[in-house]
């Protein structure tokens, strides 16, 4: 191992740059499932994090990056299929609402059709 600091040691950490990127790709990810955009920046991170593990084995470095990528980017994918279904349960059981009436009405329309009244 190289001491941290000095420039061999740089240089070997930057020979795994596709795990610095699935590291980023699914911290995005994570932080943008809720609009569910972040599960496509998860599938990059998922696709990125796995030729970053590939590249391990050539380097010797990034593995733990590369597994933190890999976690992340899934917890992305999980949570915006989550929001995705939360999202399609919503709209079917408010679809009734989405008359541009108002928002007093809306929120009314929205109150009584989750509550099953």
């Amino acid at each position: 191992m190289h001491a941290p600091g000095t420039t061999a040691s740089r240089l070997a950490a930057a020979r795994n740059i596709p795990a610095s990127a699935a590291v980023v790709l699914g911290t995005l990810g994570l932080f943008t499932s809720f609009a569910v955009v972040g599960g496509l920046l998860g599938a990059a991170g998922l696709v990125t994090g796995t030729v970053a593990l590939r590249a391990c084995g050539r380097t010797g470095t990034g593995r733990g990056r590369a597994l933190v990528g890999l976690l992340l980017s899934l917890a992305a994918i999980a949570v915006s299929v989550l929001a995705a279904a939360f999202i399609a349960w919503y709209a079917n059981h408010t679809q009734e609402c989405y008359r541009p009436d108002g928002i007093h009405q809306y929120v009314e329309c929205v109150r009584r059709n989750l509550s099953g009244h």
